[in-house]
């Protein structure tokens, strides 16, 4: 029966009719031709054929039920699997950029801890060293004020002693 989409009023609206299929035997046996093939295939591959000569391949043929079992749960399972596996692979690769964040992390904190630590120490060795110069410098002048240099007045006059006397306390030690 063809009929043309007519639009066929109605209270509510329009009501549309559509073409009944013709035949579906036909897809039917295109279906089966294709399953044959498939499953044809699959007998034929090699990997296949030595699976089902091994015993489990054998015990799997002799019992169909525990083969569909099996199938169905390899099926069921591929889901479940296939997610802890991602997730298994997601948070390796977050441990992975953890660990390269965590360490930068570390050497930045430890260097510029470093550079804080070095900041320090070049601040006390300058105030040690204006330290230590101030003092020599106070030093010296006290020693310079308290002792005050005395000018070269007496010489040995036989040679024995080379050296001038500094001061007044030494000048009795070097004698004819």
């Amino acid at each position: 029966m063809v009929e043309a989409l007519i639009p066929k009023e109605t209270g509510v609206g329009f009501r549309m009719t559509k073409e009944e299929p013709p035949s579906t035997s036909k897809d039917l046996q295109e279906l089966q031709k294709k399953l044959s093939l498939l499953v044809e295939s699959i007998q034929n591959n090699s990997k296949m054929v030595a699976f089902m000569k091994s015993p489990v391949g054998q015990y799997l043929d002799r019992h169909p039920f525990m083969a569909l079992t099996v199938l169905v749960f390899v099926v069921m399972s591929a889901v479940p699997v296939g997610f802890f596996l991602l997730i298994v692979v997601l948070t390796s690769l977050a441990a992975f950029v953890g660990v390269i964040l965590l360490e930068g992390l570390v050497i930045s904190v430890g260097g510029l801890s470093l550079l804080c630590v070095l900041c320090g120490l070049s601040f006390v060795s300058l105030a040690m060293s204006g330290t230590i110069i101030v003092s020599y410098v106070v030093v010296s002048s006290l020693v310079n004020y308290w002792f005050p240099p005395r000018p070269l007045t007496q010489q040995n006059s036989s040679g024995d002693c080379q050296l001038a006397m500094k001061s007044a306390d030494l000048e009795g030690l070097c004698q004819e």
